[in-house]
């Protein structure tokens, strides 16, 4: 439209051999790269060619009379074009750094601002697959089928026909790695039928976990106009990852992964020059540039960092590695946002979760001291293998001079009741325990399996302040001192 306008805007004002003479002026400055024209793509290039040769025609007829209208809007024209490529590859720049153990920002940059997500979208897409698996609908031999729809999505993919399964497990190492499109939709058409329905699963997972700018519209991340996130929401999903499926973030420190004979190495490069590299996922479509969510641990101090828009994937890499290089100078400690409660000096004994299959009381580490509060006493078991279970790894402070303690919430007969509690118990002490994982750990009360779960690596205070939390909410909890050797 712009060609035609100016084209029309020759023909109204007359052009002579004078105009013609100054439009290869400015093809000169194009040929020099001069600033203002030196990204001038090839549409503006096409563009600018049919001015020249409507010009020419022009001149052949004897349509001539010096003008400044036509040069001015050439001018405009090629500095439009090329400010407004400029333009696009500074959109695509977003950046951010939070020091996990606080959830506070360190660095940003365009943090709210949409971006288009690109292969990072697998993230979400592992999220959900662990979710399913850890809810018993999966298992890491499960069989994923490949449709004609998956086999044909565009690369990076494992070129899977038709008719082939891969399983669960496999699916997440070509994720993590090789970043496959096909295995993403395989995965999503397992999950929900169709690729669809996983991605409308997808976007509300991402509101859930606090993802309020992100939508989902493909498993894959290949290019889709309404597919956005942001880098704070994938800071987020980052955090949402490890504290959820601790179990399940080992994978993503995989360096390489056979398939068929043949061995993919990662992407994200930072797992083997980066010290303390240890996940996640990159991602690359034209629209988005080169992102990159990290997470990185150096003594005792764990940064989440994301890039979105790198011009490659090396300039990218130097890049997350300067601004993390730059926060690990400012963080030379944890520190960890204290909890508003006055701590108390003894602790309750909690009742169970309701609905599941507990003695009626839990019992309570002899290294934590109890108040004289009424409380039902509890029954004892005619079986001691749970009891020992669960107190055997508890430090006697008298012994352990600086025990590391952890608090217990509870002990569920299923996991994903384990996972809820965790879940709520993160959201109600979330000062202490927001940014922590939670350790779920089989155990047995005589033929009964239980699983336990527990938030390690806290402080006295800490574990004080966090059962004072959830006791004032009405949830169980006990602080216990651990060693080392023994956390579970």
């Amino acid at each position: 439209m712009l060609c035609r306008a100016v084209l029309q805007d020759s023909h109204n004002f007359g052009m002579g051999q004078a105009l013609m003479a100054r439009a290869n002026v400015a093809k000169t400055l194009l040929n020099k790269q001069h600033a203002p024209f030196q990204s001038l793509n090839r549409r503006g290039e096409k563009c600018l060619f049919s001015i020249k040769s409507g010009l020419l025609a022009l001149s052949q007829l004897g349509v001539f009379r010096p003008g400044k209208s036509l040069l001015t809007m050439m001018i405009i024209f090629m500095v439009g074009f090329g400010l407004s490529a400029t333009q696009a590859k500074a959109s695509k720049y977003a950046s951010i750094v939070i020091e996990e153990a606080t959830g506070k920002v360190l660095f940003s940059r365009n943090a709210d601002n949409l971006r288009y997500p690109a292969s990072l979208t697998k993230i979400m897409t592992l999220y959900l697959l662990f979710e399913d698996i850890e809810a018993g609908r999966m298992t890491l031999k499960s069989r994923i089928p490949v449709s004609k729809t998956a086999a044909g999505r565009s690369p990076s993919k494992l070129y899977l026909k038709p008719g082939q399964s891969i399983s669960a497990e496999q699916a997440i190492y070509a994720l993590v790695t090789k970043s496959a499109n096909d295995v993403a939709t395989a995965i999503a058409e397992k999950l929900s039928g169709t690729e669809r329905k996983f991605a409308k699963r997808m976007t509300r997972k991402a509101k859930a976990l606090g993802m309020r700018r992100t939508v989902f519209k493909n498993a894959s991340g290949l290019p889709n106009r309404r597919q956005k996130s942001t880098a704070r929401d994938m800071a987020v999903l980052a955090v949402a990852m490890r504290r959820d499926f601790p179990q399940f973030y080992k994978y993503f420190s995989t360096q390489s992964f056979n398939w068929k004979g043949r061995k993919y190495g990662n992407h994200n490069k930072l797992l083997a020059k980066y010290s303390g590299t240890d996940g996640i996922k990159t991602g690359y479509i034209n629209a988005s540039g080169f992102n990159l969510v990290a997470t990185v641990e150096r003594n005792g101090v764990r940064l989440i960092g994301v890039v979105f828009g790198g011009k490659t994937s090396r300039s990218r890499d130097r890049h997350m590695m300067q601004i993390l290089d730059n926060q690990f100078k400012r963080v030379k400690t944890i520190t960890v946002r204290r909890a508003a409660l006055a701590m108390p000096t003894t602790l309750p004994v909690a009742p169970p979760e309701r609905g599941d299959k507990l003695p009626k009381s839990l019992p309570v580490s002899k290294s934590l001291p109890v108040s004289k509060t009424k409380t039902r006493p509890a029954a004892a078991p005619k079986k001691t293998e749970f009891i020992q279970l669960d107190i055997a790894s508890a430090a006697n402070p008298a012994t352990d001079e600086n025990p590391s303690w952890s608090v217990q919430i509870g002990n569920f007969a299923q996991r994903v009741n384990a996972h809820r509690a965790a879940i709520v118990a993160r959201r109600t002490a979330d000062d202490v325990l927001g940014m922590t994982p939670a350790n779920l750990h089989l155990v047995t009360r005589g033929a009964i399996p239980l699983w336990r779960v527990r938030f390690n690596d806290l402080e006295e205070d800490q574990a004080r302040a966090a059962c004072a939390a959830l006791f004032s909410a009405g949830r169980p909890c006990i602080a216990i001192a651990v060693s080392p050797t023994s956390r579970g």
